[in-house]
């Protein structure tokens, strides 16, 4: 059977870098991006692509259940990659219920319409592609591993928690073939500048303020974009149906020292004077639930798959940098709205 997959959430940040990946490695797939283009999805971050035989792209929300079934049936949908979803939790905290409709709603939709389009559930695979905010917050010691107990602090992980538990529910009531994997927080290019890391740097940039929650000691696990993109594809390609896969990237860092980090870089490769942008950093009131730390043993993908991550933090964290001092106009583009122009200059 020749593959024809939907990934959702496709014009998104990690979407994008999958899409791309897969139409460029995989040139006997069909890749049907589905998105609803919200303020997070970018057409603009797949122009090297749009004009490959073997890509598509639907806009289509979640909620559009008939939407989903037409897509399904006009493409010959043979498996699913889910990656659409609402993902700020500052947001979530401030519209939760937008948060239920697209990560639980809009993934019942999709295993529903997958669902009545495969009619042989064998040969198909739904990959959920979830978060490690599902397992809550750990102190100073531990790791989250794939048998941790779900214990969402915010809105947000609470939706994908949910959407998680429907995923398995679908695999041990029809007979779905699924696979899930929990990852650690992504950075790199193309991501939307609410994140923490395009956000420091367009702020440095523009000597802006660099809000930092509480004292800055929240510690995340770091994960470049294009690692996780590649841990996805050998996944869905070799994983093992009914199972779980965190992916981590072994850094783990505080947001002070990201932050920090960020004002050394940039004043470097701008040439201002050592300490300038550290001036720029304000403490602001905590967010509320604001878990302390996450951190994932990524160590079965690598003992069952042979994936680990390829670059380190500072490593990493150099080549973001210089992506976005590069690409001034791609931000002024997202931080202006200009960007959601595209769909209707190309697609209309």
């Amino acid at each position: 059977m020749k593959k024809s997959i939907l990934i959702t959430g496709g014009a998104g940040f990690i979407g994008s870098h999958l899409v791309k990946l897969f139409v460029n490695k995989y040139p006997d797939y069909t890749i049907v991006n589905l998105d609803s283009l919200t303020y997070a999805g970018n057409l603009e971050n797949l122009k090297e692509i749009e004009e490959k035989d073997n890509y598509h792209f639907e806009k289509v929300d979640l909620l559009d259940e008939k939407g989903l079934e037409e897509v399904f049936k006009k493409h010959q949908i043979t498996d699913v990659v889910h990656l659409a979803a609402e993902s700020h939790v500052d947001r979530s905290i401030s519209d939760p219920l937008a948060f239920v409709k697209t990560n639980v709603i809009g993934t019942v939709n999709l295993l529903n319409a997958a669902k009545t389009s495969w009619k042989k559930l064998d040969g198909h695979l739904f990959y959920h592609v979830s978060t490690d905010e599902v397992y809550g917050s750990l102190d100073d010691g531990g790791f989250f591993l794939e048998t941790t107990a779900y214990d969402p602090q915010s809105p947000y992980s609470a939706s994908k928690a949910s959407s998680d538990h429907f995923v398995r529910a679908y695999a041990n009531t029809y007979g779905m073939k699924t696979v899930i994997s929990n990852c650690s927080n992504n950075y790199g290019p193309n991501q939307f500048p609410e994140k923490l890391i395009p956000l420091c740097i367009n702020n440095i940039r523009n000597r802006k303020a660099l809000p930092v929650y509480g004292k800055g000691e929240n510690v995340r696990d770091w994960l470049y974009v294009e690692d996780h993109a590649a841990a996805i594809d050998v996944i869905f390609h070799n994983g093992t149906t009914g199972e779980t896969y965190n992916i981590g990237g072994w850094n783990e860092w505080k947001n002070i020292d990201i932050v920090t980090l960020l004002c050394e870089i940039v004043d470097r490769k701008l040439g201002r004077e050592e300490g300038e942008s550290a001036k720029l950093i304000t403490f602001v009131k905590d967010r509320a639930g604001h878990d302390l730390r996450y951190a994932i043993d990524a160590g079965k993908l690598e003992k069952e798959l042979g994936w680990k991550p390829s670059l380190q933090f500072e490593e990493g964290i150099e080549k973001t940098v210089d992506w976005y001092l590069a690409n001034e106009e791609w931000l002024k583009n997202v931080t202006s709205g200009e960007y959601q122009k595209y769909y209707d200059e190309y697609y209309e």
